[in-house]
This record gives C-alpha cells, sequence and structure tokens, in this order.
C-alpha cells in the first residue's frame, strides 16, 4: 500500500540531498530517517537521534503533537531524539490515550454521565484498554528500550471452556478446550483419512501422499489402530492418574454429529492467528507502564495534560492550535502538527482542512467494544478449575471471560468478566455500570457455575464508545469489510500524506488497527516523512 508514492517520495528525496550536499550527506541523511541502512543487519527504521543531525538540519524546528496515546507519544519521543521542539497536548490526565489501566483510585466518568472509583486491593489491575503484544509487534522492542518488564500473557489455555447454543446436545454445555480440541481434530481425521482410503482424493494425492497424510492424520487425531478416534486423553481426566495402578479416568468422546454441528471449534483460529499466536505478553503492572515510560523520557514539561484542543489551522507559517486547559483559552504556534486524534472527532474542531480530507476522516468509522472487569476475594478459577490465566469462550453477550495472568495462587484476583465487540457489545453500552454487572454474572454463571456470583469484592467497566474523547474502539474504514488493516481504501490512502503542515497518524493509518504496533509504525512513518521534508529544505 502506498510503495509507488513511497518510492517516489525516496528518489526525488535522494536527487535533492545528493546535488546540494553530496554522496556522504545523502546516505547519512537517508540512514537518519530510515532510509539506507548503515550495515546489512541494521532494521529498516531507526530512530533519529540528536547527534546525527549535526550539519545536515540546521536551526529550530517545532511540532505539536495533538493526542498522547501511543502514536502521539511514540512520535514525539522520537522527534526528541532529533532534536525537535515537541510539545504533546492530551485531554486526559493521563497518558496512554485508549491504551489505560484500571487499579484503585482510577476515576472515570462517561458519556452517560456515570462515574466510576476503582476500589481495588493494592497491586490489582485489569486493562480496560490493550491487553497484549504479540512476539513480532514493535511494541516488544519499545519495551525493551523504555525498561519496561514483560511477563507471559496466557491468551489461550486448555482447561478453560467453550460454551455454544446449538441444536445438539452440546448445546450451552460448558466444554474444555482441550476437550473440544480432542473431539474436533479427532473426527476431523478420521474423516479425512476415510476419504483418502476410498480414493476420494486420488485426483489429487498418489499413493506416497496418501500414506504420508494417513501417517500424519494418526498422530494429528490421537486415532486408533483402524483409523478411528476413539477418544484420548488430550480430552483431559475426570480423575488425574495417580501412584501405582491409578491411571486416571477420562469420560468418552462426544458424538461425532453433535460436534460438527455444535460448532465446538468455531473460535479454533483465534489462537493461530498471526497476531494472536503464543506466546504473547503484557507489562508488569498494566499496560499504562509503556505510556508512563515515554512520559518519563519525553519529559512531563513537554506534555500538557487537560489540554482539550478546540481549533486546528494551517498558517502561512505552519499550524495554529487551539485548545483550553483548566478552563482557559490558550494558542500554540509550530511549524508543523501531528494529529492523532480519532478520526472521528477530527472533524469537531474547528479546522480549515480540504473537503477531500474531511470527507476521508468521515470514512473511518467508530466501533463498539469494552470490558468489565470484577474482582474476586478467592481465586475459584485456580481452586476449582485449574485455570491459571487464558479465556472462556461463549456466544453469549459477554463473548469471554479473560483470567488474570497474575498474581498466581494469591488469595483474590480480577477476573475480565467480558471482553466484547460489535454487536454483542451493544447489549453493554447503554447499561448502568450495575447493570453491567448483573448482566455480566449472570451470564459468566451460565458457563463457570454458581462460584461465579460469589466472592466479589469491586468490579469496573468501560465502553470505548461511550468514553470521552475516545467515542470508538478502533477505526473500519468504509469499504474495507471491516478490516484491522491491509486494505488500501481511497480515504485511508489520502490520510497518509501531510494536508500542508499537518500531518496524521494512529493505528487507523497503519495494516494493524486496534494494534499498539499499528499506532507506533504509523508515527515512525509520519516521524521519517517529516523528518525527510525538513532535511530537504
Amino acid at each position: 500500500m502506498g510503495a509507488v508514492t513511497v518510492a517516489v517520495t525516496r528518489r526525488s528525496f535522494m536527487k535533492g540531498l545528493g546535488v546540494t550536499g553530496g554522496a556522504g550527506l545523502m546516505y547519512g541523511a537517508m540512514s537518519t530517517i530510515g532510509l539506507a541502512p548503515a550495515t546489512a543487519s541494521t532494521p529498516a527504521f531507526r530512530a533519529p537521534a540528536r547527534s546525527d543531525l549535526i550539519g545536515r538540519v540546521d536551526g529550530h524546528h517545532s511540532v505539536v503533537v495533538l493526542g498522547g496515546g501511543p502514536a502521539g507519544l511514540c512520535a514525539a519521543y522520537e522527534l526528541g531524539k532529533a532534536g525537535y521542539d515537541v510539545t504533546v497536548l492530551e485531554a486526559r490526565r493521563r497518558p496512554g490515550g485508549r491504551v489505560w489501566s484500571v487499579r484503585a483510585g482510577t476515576e472515570e466518568t462517561d458519556l452517560n454521565g456515570e462515574k466510576q472509583v476503582c476500589t481495588f486491593a493494592d497491586g490489582h489491575y485489569f486493562n480496560l484498554g490493550a491487553t497484549r503484544i504479540p512476539q513480532s509487534h514493535v511494541t516488544m522492542d519499545y519495551c525493551r528500550e523504555l525498561g519496561v518488564e514483560l511477563q507471559a500473557f496466557g491468551n489461550q489455555n486448555a482447561n478453560t471452556f467453550v460454551h455454544y447454543s446449538s441444536d445438539t446436545a452440546l448445546s450451552d454445555r460448558s466444554i474444555t478446550y482441550r476437550a473440544a480440541k480432542a473431539d474436533t481434530y479427532g473426527y476431523m481425521s478420521e474423516l479425512l483419512q476415510k476419504a483418502a482410503s476410498r480414493g476420494a482424493l486420488d485426483d489429487v494425492l498418489t499413493q506416497a501422499d496418501k500414506d504420508a497424510l494417513s501417517e500424519f492424520l494418526s498422530d494429528f487425531g490421537d486415532l486408533s489402530g483402524d483409523g478411528r478416534y476413539v477418544g484420548s486423553t488430550r480430552r483431559g481426566y475426570t480423575s488425574e492418574p495417580g501412584a501405582g495402578l491409578d491411571f486416571g479416568t477420562h469420560e468418552p468422546p462426544f458424538a461425532m454429529t453433535d460436534v460438527i454441528r455444535g460448532g465446538i471449534g468455531r473460535n479454533f483460529s483465534f489462537d493461530i492467528g498471526y497476531d494472536q499466536a503464543m506466546m504473547m505478553f503484557t507489562p508488569v503492572g498494566g499496560m499504562d507502564r509503556i505510556y508512563y515510560a515515554f512520559e518519563d523520557r519525553i519529559g512531563t514539561d513537554r506534555i500538557e495534560y487537560g489540554s482539550e484542543v478546540t481549533a486546528l489551522q494551517n498558517t502561512t507559517e505552519g499550524v495554529r492550535v487551539e485548545y483550553t486547559r483548566d478552563g482557559a483559552p490558550r494558542v500554540v504556534d509550530a511549524d508543523f502538527a501531528i494529529c492523532t486524534i480519532p478520526p472521528h472527532l477530527v472533524t469537531r474542531l474547528n479546522h480549515n482542512l480540504p473537503a477531500d480530507v474531511v470527507h476521508a476522516l468521515g470514512a473511518a468509522e467508530p466501533s463498539s467494544s469494552g470490558k468489565l472487569g470484577i474482582e474476586y476475594t478467592r481465586r475459584w478459577w485456580e481452586l476449582e478449575d485449574r485455570i491459571y490465566g487464558g479465556a472462556s469462550n461463549t456466544d453469549k453477550d459477554i463473548s469471554q471471560i479473560m483470567f488474570p495472568y497474575d498474581h498466581y495462587n494469591s488469595d483474590r484476583g480480577v477476573v475480565v468478566g467480558y471482553y466484547s465487540s460489535g454487536k454483542r457489545h451493544l447489549g453493554f453500552e447503554s447499561l448502568t455500570h450495575k447493570q453491567r454487572l448483573a448482566k455480566a454474572i449472570a451470564e459468566g454463571a451460565e458457563i463457570h457455575g454458581d462460584k461465579y456470583t460469589r466472592d466479589i469484592a469491586s468490579s469496573f467497566s468501560g465502553s470505548w464508545r461511550r468514553t470521552r474523547y475516545s467515542e470508538s474502539a478502533w477505526a473500519s474504514w468504509q469499504g474495507a469489510g471491516g478490516s484491522h488493516g491491509g486494505e488500501a481504501t481511497p480515504e485511508y490512502t489520502l490520510l497518509l500524506d501531510p494536508v500542508q503542515n499537518v500531518y496524521f497518524a494512529g493505528d487507523h493509518l497503519s495494516n494493524a488497527i486496534a494494534w499498539q504496533h499499528g499506532a507506533f509504525t504509523s508515527a515512525r512513518a509520519v516521524v521519517t516523512s517529516l523528518h525527510e521534508r525538513v532535511a530537504a529544505s
């Protein structure tokens, strides 16, 4: 996406520097902005350091960043390395934007007018925003660079449950992931084995192919010697094996037709998706640790919290941004602006953006999603169900129940009672917190039993669409089919380019929408583009 535009920009930049400063300057500046590696092993992007710019970019260059979320703080951090004068305007009183962690003392008044104050026990929290990091994401690199300690995140757990409605005997029945997988994979293997052995695949497989497939299916499905799936210890035990002659007991498999029609494997593809496959990670103490680390590196003197932007204007000299802070109107003038405000909120500002840009911003559709944390004084999921992390999945409105990945074997913990999106979350969005909790407990008890209703100390919930300054979980581009990236719609593509002195950045302008990685890669692309422009001027 945008490959031709990027290539042209790179060529014109190389030519301009080559003429004015020679090959050495050209190569050095390209290396600075990530367009030419110093060695074959250097990553494609290397953030500019202050020392890189000596003798290349003269004078004072100022940038105002609108929004102190992932994209805004990343951009400010990288530009700060290069010596730019950066000011971050953030409407909230904290860093991180949509990425926030709820712990004792957290206060939030939503757009429904309801105020919540978190009363979790000390040290306990849950991430109401982003909660996990894939190994491949640049977020891991920033955690290393910023000194943010990581721990493993249990994205999937064989002991959690699947619970779905169907017209079979498995309807509304809590089934462990391990049993569901064993039966689904077992019957799939048996059916494919039969198809191959009866000649149904002879037009695509040789005999050698079929022999190799048979060997694989026997192991993958744990089939019997005659190619049938008759059950497996992979399903787990109702009584664990012990010493001596105690071989344990396990139940027979569910009927093949029930497994197929019941759809108990409908969520298996989740944990093999590129961005969801184990291992997954998360910062110790909450995802917001990343953004407080950014704040520390950038400096609190460069971040103005409680600053609500009201106007964004291109001027003949650069940009002018108007905002209110502590009820007083203020103005900041700068050479450039990087706008990371959610696209559907940008058009509410007093602006002089062109009509096509306004139209493009309007093509980013807000999405509905939210979470609820329930603090229990007894970790029943560990004591009774042997569940340590991971999530139970259901087709009820709660969608999933996520179990804590911290404080194992302690006396209490915070369970995410729902993390739902889209139509399912609409069932929670307009409710009061008390109503959300009641609904979540009722649906959760159908999956995990009456223990789900007991030993509750406190709770906290949030809906991104009902959260001030967000009003969306992430953006879905019109015409992209709800994709989380990889669709270059005309509106998306238009916003990749600056509008005079205004640049746009955020996960919505990346191929990893709804991920911190997307916000970071977008910010880095903007930093590179802006720095290229300054270096060439």
